[in-house]
């Protein structure tokens, strides 16, 4: 009990020691720095108040926080730092959604937070970052960010892509820094506001992307911003503002830069959040596609039934994801590229190359390819292979091979890309489709005994019958011949 009172009676001041951190609350907002660059902005900072709406100004009650982020936020402000909910948390809990993730931004350094917290690592090169952990749940806590230029830790390449940036600063300074004005408001655990320096929260109200700063800049920090202005549109049913959208257009090119697994990451932030369909619509107009899936764009303006082909899986993944549902993505990337297999895999056999080793040389040849833009984990390269192979063996109806079929490990996910097919098909092989679609669904609905029956008595049907030879007696056996007439 002494030693809780000592350390309640040593604690500093919080009044203090954030009088000198945080600006000074005043009414108004600031108008003029959307206009303004990152850095124009950290350096103007000291002269432009941020809008300030208290508890009674804004929706957000703790209540809606996750309880393991109060706790870290509890404790950093405890122990004297200034302590923030930052980012999408805070905009999802303006627009009344449950968030997600719940992200922390702090005047701390990572080596601070790591001395408070026991269950915290620190990752990062580019920026260091603070993991506390929670079983299997983690709480991202962030250093406020000063601009990357003020210091040698902050370092572009020659594109102007951010590489390294422990630069670190203050809340005032870390505004600048965000990518949307949607994602730069703070909600202050020490007296429950909301901090908003840009304007996020009328582009919230209005429903509008912006992007902070000049675009083209932000663009060429991190080009993966504009696979995130795509995604925010598509998740939030926000309108990208035509400053932010128009470099989109031409900066593509840059993400040729970032490195493949980075993409993959995005690209399940894409297509496996529940609004995949949206997010391909956007990739497509924007012309994005072609640098995440080159095969696939290219076979899109090839063929545009491929086009619909994606459209539906895309709405399936949608639709499992909204009813809670498991998914994989090894589905949609098995859709995204089977058209380039499938062609592939026709032209050598074209070659007299059996298809069973024709398949395996086209998949191997389209994913070494696809490689060098979004990395694809060995994990599901195999079971999209299994999806590909069992496309040609929907057509066996009896025996042995169709309960093989019947029996594969990723026969589900296989069924669910020939229906698939089956349904944006047209032409020559949409028939045989439909039919194959149709045909296994009725054999999934029989019980056990049924499908044996109906596979094995079918196979004994349409299987050729040996002609008996007539039984000769032990007589006519053991007869010799006559002997010929000379």
């Amino acid at each position: 009990m002494l030693n809780w009172i000592k350390s309640i009676t040593n604690k500093p001041d919080r009044k203090k020691a954030s009088s000198s951190k945080r600006e000074p609350k005043r009414e108004g907002r600031r108008t003029s720095g959307r206009a303004q660059t990152a850095s124009a902005g950290a350096a103007s900072s000291g002269g432009n108040q941020p809008l300030i709406l208290k508890r009674s100004e804004h929706s957000i009650s703790r209540d809606d926080i996750d309880s393991n982020a109060l706790k870290v936020l509890y404790r950093l402000h405890n122990a004297g730092y200034q302590a923030c909910l930052v980012g999408g948390a805070v905009r999802d809990l303006l627009l009344g959604h449950k968030p997600k993730d719940f992200d922390v931004a702090t005047d701390a350094t990572p080596e601070q937070v790591n001395r408070l917290f026991r269950n915290c690592r620190l990752i990062g090169r580019r920026f260091r970052l603070a993991h506390i952990h929670f079983g299997r749940q983690i709480i991202e806590v962030a250093t406020y960010r000063n601009d990357h230029d003020l210091t040698q830790s902050g370092v572009q390449n020659e594109s102007g892509r951010i590489v390294r940036d422990n630069v670190f600063g203050e809340l005032a300074n870390d505004v600048w820094r965000r990518d949307f004005t949607a994602n730069a408001l703070y909600y202050d655990i020490s007296d429950f506001s909301v901090i908003d320096y840009v304007g996020g929260y009328e582009d919230i109200i209005k429903r509008r992307l912006h992007l902070i700063g000049d675009a083209e800049t932000r663009y060429r920090e991190d080009p993966v911003r504009m696979l995130r202005a795509l995604r925010f549109s598509a998740k939030l049913g926000f309108e990208i503002d035509e400053a932010s959208k128009s470099p989109i257009y031409t900066l593509g090119h840059l993400l040729a830069d970032i490195p493949p697994a980075r993409l993959y990451e995005e690209t399940l932030k894409l297509f496996h959040s529940g609004h995949a369909v949206r997010s391909f619509e956007l990739l497509v107009e924007f012309d994005l596609l072609q640098y995440l899936f080159p095969d696939a764009a290219k076979s899109i303006k090839q063929d545009e039934t491929v086009k619909q082909v994606l459209l539906v899986a895309m709405k399936n993944t949608d639709d499992r994801i909204l009813n809670d549902m498991r998914v994989t993505p090894a589905f949609l990337l098995a859709a995204l590229l089977w058209d380039s297999v499938d062609l592939g895999t026709r032209k050598l056999v074209e070659n007299g190359m059996p298809y069973s080793i024709a398949i395996q040389k086209a998949a191997t040849k389209v994913l070494s390819r696809q490689v060098s833009s979004v990395s694809i984990p060995k994990r599901f390269t195999t079971t999209m292979r299994d999806i590909w192979g069992l496309q040609t063996r929907f057509h066996y109806r009896s025996g042995k091979r169709a309960m093989s079929v019947l029996e594969h490990a990723k026969f589900r996910a296989a069924y669910d890309f020939l229906c698939i097919r089956a349904q944006a098909a047209e032409g020559e092989n949409s028939d045989s489709l439909k039919q194959d679609c149709k045909w296994w669904t009725e054999l999934q609905n029989m019980t056990a005994e049924q499908q044996q029956n109906s596979l094995f008595s079918r196979a004994k049907q349409t299987s050729r019958k040996k002609r008996a030879r007539p039984k000769q007696s032990h007589a006519a056996k053991n007869k010799k011949p006559e002997n010929p007439e000379p």
